[in-house]
């Protein structure tokens, strides 16, 4: 197969992605009650991802997912460090680095990962980062997956406050579900907690994968009666953006 420095990677990094994920029972099916009180057919934990494998399998689509949105968005500044927020994202935030290096040394083998504490730390080296700093660099966070969009706005946040810019978002899952409200039944339509990012900030996101593959990832595979789950709950809830 034809290959140029950024296509030289599997075309199904997305589906290779979500068979981890399933196989794995990092994604899971049921009923989950979530911070918006919401009542979902599914859960997604990232805190899964602990063995040399997985950690493998998900450094890989995010990097191929980070080479895609970088291309697509020529207009986003290289970033200077990888992001990631504690606690799930510092993991998440180093594999991927190596992932990015071992691809294409020549960009990424001076890139610098980061992470903040939850605590500052009042002796040592002190403060409330821990990797490289962040004033003056372009910053490229990285995430699990983003409900409320709390998480998001704390880290843009931090970041600004180190004297950093964030350049872009990327979480592995995009739920595609508009931002709860006091009355989440109203039917009125609200945008998703990524979309709500992109227009207070400006900062552009990115995911390796979204409700619609999981939905499709379903249909391919036969599992009807979940599949038709996450159709009514995306029919429900899904977002304006």
């Amino acid at each position: 197969m034809a290959c140029d420095k950024h296509n030289s990677r599997p075309r199904t990094y997305k589906g290779d992605f979500l068979q981890a994920c399933l196989s794995a029972n990092i994604l899971t099916f049921g009923t989950y009650t979530l911070k918006s009180g919401r009542q979902s057919p599914y859960f997604f934990n990232a805190g899964s991802f602990h063995d040399a494998d997985l950690l493998s399998a998900i450094a890989t689509a995010y990097a191929h997912t980070i080479i895609d949105f970088l291309a697509s968005n020529p207009r986003i500044p290289r970033p200077d460090v990888i992001f990631g927020p504690a606690y799930k994202g510092i993991p998440l935030a180093v594999c991927t680095l190596l992932e990015l290096r071992r691809i294409d040394r020549a960009s990424w083998a001076k890139v610098k990962y980061s992470f903040n504490r939850k605590e500052k730390k009042d002796h040592g080296e002190g403060g409330g980062i821990v990797g490289a700093a962040l004033e003056d660099t372009n910053v490229l966070v990285i995430d699990d997956v983003i409900t409320a969009g709390t998480a998001m706005r704390e880290t843009i946040e931090i970041v600004k406050k180190e004297k950093g810019k964030v350049v872009g978002f990327v979480v592995a899952l995009d739920r595609m579900e508009k931002i709860a409200s006091a009355n989440d039944k109203d039917g009125e339509p609200r945008p998703s907690a990524m979309g709500q990012i992109r227009k207070e900030y400006g900062v552009p996101t990115a995911s390796i994968v979204t409700l619609d593959d999981l939905i499709t990832q379903l249909r391919e595979t036969g599992d009807e009666t979940d599949m038709e789950r996450l159709q009514q709950y995306r029919s429900r809830y899904r977002a304006s953006d």
